[in-house]
């Protein structure tokens, strides 16, 4: 070895002095940081986990200093409108958290080799809660029940084969013209069929027009057969509302309901419209209009002008409130020209009743006393004999003999004092008629075919 190569390398001496030196150093820092307090200490260790964390995920993302040049077939013309007419849509994010919809009224560009990061766009955020999708239900069935009404007008032979059929033959006439509304897209039941045959069997030579679509069907035909076959005059018509309604309060409400601009709320619109009807056809008509859950008990042959009390207060004696589920009525009478005025200012589709039996009573009381309204308000017992929140014990039979004899007492009272029994549809049409019960007798005093309406009620 070279005296060169001797002198470069380190002696041993003072690599261990260098070692002992190191070994020193650390003890010393290891000593300061073991003496100082442990908050501090830890604060050390966090800020350094930190540090190593943003160095970890750190992604350096290049903001461009100018704008992204447009793309060759990008329109600056073009509009949102026109995009959702060449079948653009906006999109839908969905979060564990959250859920909005995304209207883009004029969505940004982006380049596949940028990433504009915080980039402002013309975008509004509608959060989906459970009230606007409630909203969003109710808005598509107002739209169902809107689909119902006509929006056209129909032919004018509504009138003309209402006079035709009023009319009659040489031989045959119309003592009667009874009318009535059926706004469903089923036909008739058998209580339905009961309340015709009711009709006929009190009078013979009346007259019944029934407005309905549903009726005038094949279907419908095919149910009202046996009546004609044994005679009776009755046909089904579909509704003209343009013409019922023409020169009257209801001719701009249903124009205004026929564009979706009435709200039909949540009562049935088809009860509604059947409210409404009835009182237009007795105006243009004039005659006897009875709902289908009505059971004639004897001819209304006296009567004339004529509306029916539901209810009276007990301390008064007078009555508190009426009900349009039987009218008798001339043609033109100004009592329902008032009913439809009142129909067409205050309708309200969300409320029960208040655009039919809380009609009339709001308006006849209005009324009271005044001069050129020739009408006579009948007492309960004439339509309304049992109210409906006690119409289930004409259904039942007898339990005992107390119980028999009240209702042989009840039935004697209701074949002596009513002209008519409402069966109150909607509370009773789930009730079963029990054997020697009220309704089982007037059945039979009722019916013309009998066997067959009384097994199937």
């Amino acid at each position: 070895m070279s005296k060169y190569e001797e002198s470069a390398k380190p002696s041993k001496p003072f690599l261990l002095s260098l070692l002992h030196q190191l070994q020193d150093l650390r003890r010393s820092i290891l000593a300061f940081l073991l003496s100082l307090p442990t908050s501090l200490f830890a604060l050390f260790l966090l800020l350094l986990l930190a540090y190593n964390g943003f160095s970890v995920f750190y992604i350096h993302l290049p903001f461009p200093t100018k704008p992204p040049p447009l793309p060759a077939n990008f329109l600056p013309e073009n509009t949102a409108g026109e995009s959702m007419k060449n079948g653009f849509s906006s999109s839908s994010k969905v979060s564990s958290l959250a859920m909005y919809a995304m209207k883009e009224e004029d969505p940004p560009v982006i380049l596949k080799t940028h990433l504009p990061l915080l980039r402002k766009t013309h975008s509004s955020i509608t959060p989906i809660t459970e009230s606007s999708v409630s909203k969003q239900r109710g808005v598509r069935k107002y739209k169902r029940k809107l689909e119902s009404v006509p929006s056209k007008a129909r032919s004018s032979s509504f009138p003309a084969m209402i006079a035709e059929f009023f009319a009659g033959n040489s031989t045959i006439s119309c003592k009667f013209r009874f009318f009535m509304t059926w706004i469903s897209s089923k036909s008739f039941g058998d209580r339905e069929l009961l309340a015709v045959e009711s009709l006929f069997k009190s009078h013979p030579n009346a007259c019944l027009v029934i407005v309905s679509s549903s009726m005038n069907s094949k279907t419908g035909s095919q149910f009202l057969k046996p009546l004609l076959d044994k005679g009776f005059r009755l046909m089904a018509i579909d509704p003209d509302f343009d013409y019922v309604f023409k020169n009257t309060y209801a001719e701009a409400w249903f124009d205004r309901l026929r564009k979706g601009n009435v709200n039909p709320g949540e009562v049935s619109l088809g009860q509604n419209l059947s409210n409404l009807l009835r009182l237009g056809l007795l105006y243009k008509f004039g005659g006897i209009y009875v709902d289908t859950d009505v059971i004639v008990l004897k001819s209304f042959s006296k009567l004339r002008n004529v509306i029916g009390a539901q209810t009276v207060d007990l301390d008064t004696g007078n009555w508190s409130r009426l009900n349009n589920a039987v009218l008798i009525f001339d043609k033109n009478h100004p009592l329902l020209y008032k009913f439809i005025q009142e129909f067409a200012l205050t309708f309200d589709g969300n409320k029960w009743g208040h655009n039919g039996p809380y009609l009339v009573s709001r308006v006849v009381s209005r009324l009271s006393g005044r001069p050129g309204f020739n009408f006579t308000v009948l007492p309960p017992s004439a339509f309304y004999p049992v109210d409906w929140s006690r119409i289930r014990s004409l259904f039942r039979g007898p339990r005992d003999k107390l119980h028999s004899k009240w209702l042989l007492e009840k039935l004697r009272h209701i074949q002596s004092q009513s002209f008519a029994v409402h069966l109150w549809n909607r509370q009773s049409k789930m009730l079963k008629v029990e054997k020697g019960s009220i309704i089982n007798q007037i059945m039979l005093d009722c019916c013309i075919f009998c066997n067959a309406s009384i097994s199937r009620l």
